[in-house]
């Protein structure tokens, strides 16, 4: 029913571009004119982003001096009265495709500089980017441990230590892998009137999730943070169970990695 990222069909200057499949219109429906097509499916798509655009709600701005440099920060919260940040640079609201970040809170990486994962690296290398291209947005999502919360994450932690993998340990606490929604990141793009993106991220269920609430993805631009004897396991998962796509000198160095692990 929904578009959805098959694969990346071409590398140019650090974008990957996407192949896309399926239609949001229904094609039973023989007899209407191509006219009549084009009209419902657009219909069908406003009306869908109309709903997702008032799951959030924009309640402040203001600026953001950091090391990396000037922000707008814009404070959302959600239907369940969570907290959400945008931060942006430049004009982003003129209808070309926007370099966007989505990261999810995470307080061990983004904080204390935990490498038991790379988020907060992540984080680092997406602040400067977007200040190095003058133009962009970073969301900051709070969906601590991949959706399960900071103690649950503690948990997953002591069973990783035991010997689980991060999938297998969110599992065995009776948690799904990954319990994140990007609907309201969505939501949160559409009131900064961003309809056009170009993705940093190298997980394909953030590509789907914006997608499927009315983002278009015009491309993907992976993120190339070189793994650590304290993380690879966690990296290699995230590639093998999670389908995690990351840049194939990437693949390379996690194998040497875990080699000498």
């Amino acid at each position: 029913m929904h578009s959805l990222c098959t694969g990346d069909a071409q590398y140019t200057e650090g974008v990957y571009a996407l192949n896309r499949v399926g239609h949001w219109w229904n094609h039973s429906s023989r007899s209407a004119n191509t006219a009549e097509r084009d009209w419902a499916r657009e219909m069908h798509e406003e009306r869908g982003t109309s709903m997702v655009r008032n799951t959030v709600e924009q309640v402040a701005s203001a600026g953001l001096a950091t090391r990396y440099g000037q922000f707008t920060m814009h404070a959302f919260v959600d239907a369940e009265h969570k907290e959400h940040l945008a931060l942006t640079v430049g004009v982003v609201d003129d209808g070309e495709p926007v370099l966007v970040r989505l990261h999810s809170e995470c307080l061990t990486g983004d904080v204390f500089g935990s490498y038991r994962c790379d988020c907060g690296e992540q984080l680092d290398d997406s602040m400067r980017m977007l200040q190095a291209k003058g133009r962009g947005v970073l969301l900051y999502l709070r969906q601590e441990g991949r959706g399960i919360g900071l103690a649950n994450k503690v948990r997953a932690y002591a069973l990783q230590e035991q010997g689980y993998d991060t999938v297998e340990a969110n599992l065995h606490l009776g948690l799904p892998e990954d319990a994140r929604d990007y609907a309201v990141a969505a939501a949160m793009l559409l009131q900064l009137d961003i309809r056009r993106v170009l993705l940093l991220t190298n997980n394909p269920t953030k590509i789907d999730g914006l997608q499927r609430n009315g983002i278009e993805i015009a491309g993907r631009v992976p993120v190339a943070i070189p793994p650590r004897p304290q993380n690879v396991r966690y990296l290699q998962t995230k590639q093998d169970k999670m389908g995690h796509l990351y840049p194939p000198a990437d693949d390379v160095v996690i194998s040497t990695v875990a080699g000498n692990d």
